[in-house]
């Protein structure tokens, strides 16, 4: 992943950096719902609990303040519930500590990972099931994946004066059938995905090419959003569940002009970050 940040070009003074499903795409439900859920049931066997199990994994990925953490990281905090309250899931401590120690958390690392310990049965099973989850996304109806309302045009006027980047956990390859179906990558310089390191990871590349903090802002619609964004100094924008068509609004009539005047910070920052926790159940 050197040669993409390598061949990154700094064009504007100001950068906003984007993410993807749930925040910038209206995909983030119905793939949890319809993908993501259903896939681990069916690998892990959890049929006889399905309805209360289903119900847990899209409070734990769509609205508690776990909203839009990784897919690994949701997986091993589904299954842990899952291993203490339903029936034991074999091998669990070697999921749950190759995700929390990993340096990527993506497909690839955990095949490398199952070289390691082939004989890992957790490990098999959840790389079994983002695979699974990848090729049932894939096979959603493309009308179903599509931006928010006024993504494209506030992704349009940022693009006058900022470079934008989409730093996003998803899948590369959906980000990109996604991004360029939609008619947005036209107003991208650069996509980052799960494959590059975490979000925090990637925005600090980015601002190593000489962004001042103070002219970078983030746009997301989770807690790791934010920290990743509070980790490199950055301002946040928050895009908020379930009202992510007026957020890209007031992004575009606000958001962006508060950044570009040197008024984002301070009152302006906290008020966004206080209406972002309101926001989760």
């Amino acid at each position: 992943m050197e040669e993409i940040f390598s061949n990154y070009q700094k064009k504007k003074e100001y950068l906003i950096c984007v993410d993807s499903d749930g925040c910038a795409m209206d995909t983030m439900g119905f793939k949890h719902m319809r993908c993501f859920g259903p896939c681990m049931v069916k690998q892990w066997e959890l049929e006889s609990w399905q309805d209360e199990i289903l119900d847990r994994w899209n409070q734990i990925n769509l609205y508690a303040r776990t909203r839009g953490v990784n897919r690994f990281q949701g997986l091993s905090l589904a299954l842990q519930e899952i291993n203490e309250k339903y029936c034991e899931i074999a091998e669990l401590n070697d999921l749950v500590n190759w995700v929390k120690d990993t340096r990527e958390l993506s497909n690839q690392a955990l095949e490398e990972a199952i070289d390691r310990k082939p004989e890992s049965i957790s490990l098999k099973k959840a790389l079994a099931w983002s695979q699974d989850v990848n090729e049932q996304i894939t096979n959603l109806p493309e009308e179903e994946k599509k931006p928010f309302p006024y993504v494209k045009e506030a992704l349009a006027f940022a693009h006058k004066y900022a470079d934008v980047v989409v730093v996003s956990s998803a899948n590369r390859d959906a980000i990109f059938e996604e991004w360029e179906r939609c008619g947005l990558l036209a107003y991208t310089d650069l996509v980052l995905a799960q494959d590059c390191g975490s979000k925090a990871f990637c925005m600090k590349q980015l601002i190593d090419y000489g962004y001042d903090c103070t002219n970078v802002l983030m746009c997301g619609d989770a807690i790791g959003d934010f920290k990743a964004a509070e980790k490199n100094g950055i301002y946040f924008f928050p895009i908020l569940a379930q009202k992510e068509s007026e957020s890209w609004k007031n992004l575009m009539e606000e958001g962006i002009s508060r950044l570009l005047e040197g008024t984002f910070g301070g009152e302006y920052q906290e008020k966004k970050y206080q209406e972002f926790l309101n926001n989760f159940k």
